[in-house]
């Protein structure tokens, strides 16, 4: 039987749009709290000491290029991604001007790493409730969180675009986000190990 937990999500702050990221991968180990741009929750990755963490900048990529093995050398491949530059002000992206999006096929993208990791965290924008879920070797769901729903900019949407979905658990080796009949934007995606 596979454990399954659930981790809640809040909104993250907007971030100061005139500082970047230090360095694109840290070679030092550090605490959660050093992760620049990332707030956490209380009690959120309190012990979590991660070797490692990697943010993943999409800004060198072609508008409307398919991503998949562009970061393989960080570890890490994507199915079912495109890179572009939202002219819809609905999605807008959370820094820089680039997001991938899920296409061809609307509403999902996944993440597939080389190794397996043990935190990742991206900044989501869609047109309904986006669920990420994490699944380990065996391609068994270990650990899920969710938006609470559509968190378009400029709609009726009680909830703010770029909501921070976070999962920490060991032995993450694939992700999906799937956004039910819907569009979704990541930005900031980073993950540790």
């Amino acid at each position: 039987m596979t454990e399954f937990f659930r981790v809640p999500t809040d909104q993250a702050p907007i971030r100061d749009q005139s500082r970047r990221w230090a360095d694109f991968a840290e070679p030092r180990p550090f605490t959660a709290e050093t992760l620049y741009g990332v707030e956490f929750g209380k009690g959120e990755l309190a012990n979590c000491l991660l070797d490692t963490c990697i943010r993943l900048d999409w800004e060198d990529l072609q508008c409307f290029e398919k991503v998949d093995c562009q970061f393989q050398r960080w570890g890490v491949t994507f199915s079912n991604a495109i890179a572009l530059r939202p002219s819809n002000p609905a999605y807008p992206a959370y820094s820089g001007v680039m997001v991938l999006m899920g296409a061809p096929k609307s509403g999902c993208m996944e993440v597939t790493f080389l190794h397996p990791v043990r935190f990742v965290s991206g900044f989501v924008t869609a047109s309904r409730r986006t669920v990420l879920t994490a699944f380990d070797r065996n391609n068994r769901a270990i650990v899920q969180t969710e938006s609470s729903g559509a968190n378009l900019a400029n709609s009726d949407s009680h909830h703010s675009p770029n909501v921070r979905l976070s999962l920490n658990m060991p032995n993450i080796y694939r992700l999906t986000f799937n956004v039910f009949d819907g569009q979704l934007t990541l930005d900031d995606f980073c993950f540790g190990f």
